[in-house]
């Protein structure tokens, strides 16, 4: 039993489990910094020292010991089904990576030749349908969901449900979940409830978003990218997301949330 993707500040005074394209760079700078009065310098999914995670073999038993005994406030952040899969199509598909190289190598080129999708040449800058090429690359998406081929589903744009629920499946318990569309209000309610080293203030925090500059600019609203095929695409991938973090499936326009995240409700669901 483990609990792949948790983060831990050294401290112990929060528990995070990592939620991708959730402004988790945001967050675990938070709780670099909450801890060292310093931000990390560079991205914080690089740092192996300043701060426990699941991936790094010497802080396993921490984690494990403080979830297991519920010690310290634990929380995750969550996003709008639309807004994420098209973020990682333009982020993890069309853009190039901090190493200057294409996401996961051959990934894109099988999407090119499967799936017919346009990427921006070379460089991910040149012009193409954007529109089309992502309901191409949703295609690819709930077959790699659906059928785990022709690969595993990526981190990136499986559900967030299921990275939710591996924590609780293994004995995590969650004492609070915020939308990153309501960002500041979510992670204030968690430094409310911890004691940090170095005091906090969000409103002078910089938003980390590692993945800017990846990719092509987003063109066209949310809403245009999304027919009504592509909307039954997203129901048969993110039902689960849509009804637990209560976000509008009808009206990809609204990317806000439309009721209360009920965490009974998410324990109960996720916790089979």
């Amino acid at each position: 039993m483990g609990f792949p993707g948790t983060w831990m500040t050294e401290s112990q005074s929060v528990v995070y489990r990592v939620v991708p394209k959730c402004a988790c760079s945001t967050i675990g700078q938070i709780m670099y910094y909450s801890d060292h009065g310093t931000f990390f310098d560079g991205d914080i999914h690089d740092a192996a020292e300043g701060m426990h995670k699941w991936a790094i073999e010497e802080s396993q038993p921490l984690i494990k010991a403080n979830v297991k005994t519920r010690t310290s406030y634990t929380f995750t952040c969550v996003r709008n089904p639309y807004t994420r899969v098209l973020s990682s199509f333009f982020d993890k598909i069309c853009g190039i990576q901090r190493n200057g190289k294409r996401y996961r190598g051959n990934l894109v080129p099988l999407l090119i030749q499967k799936y017919g999708v346009e990427v921006g040449g070379p460089e991910g800058q040149d012009d193409f349908d954007q529109i089309k090429s992502f309901r191409r690359f949703l295609l690819f998406v709930r077959d790699t969901i659906r059928w785990r081929r022709p690969m595993e589903p990526d981190i990136h744009w499986s559900a967030m449900s299921g990275h939710v629920s591996t924590f609780i499946v293994n004995g995590g318990r969650y004492n609070k979940i915020f939308w990153t569309e309501q960002f500041n209000e979510g992670m204030q309610d968690v430094l409310d409830h911890i004691n940090t080293a170095h005091p906090v203030d969000l409103s002078s925090i910089p938003r980390f978003n590692e993945s800017e500059g990846h990719g092509p600019k987003r063109l066209h609203p949310v809403e245009d990218y999304f027919d009504d095929l592509s909307m039954h695409l997203m129901k048969e991938i993110y039902h689960r997301d849509f009804a637990l973090f209560k976000y509008d499936f009808d009206n990809p326009a609204n990317k806000m949330p439309i009721g209360e995240i009920d965490l009974a409700e998410v324990h109960a669901k996720l916790g089979d």
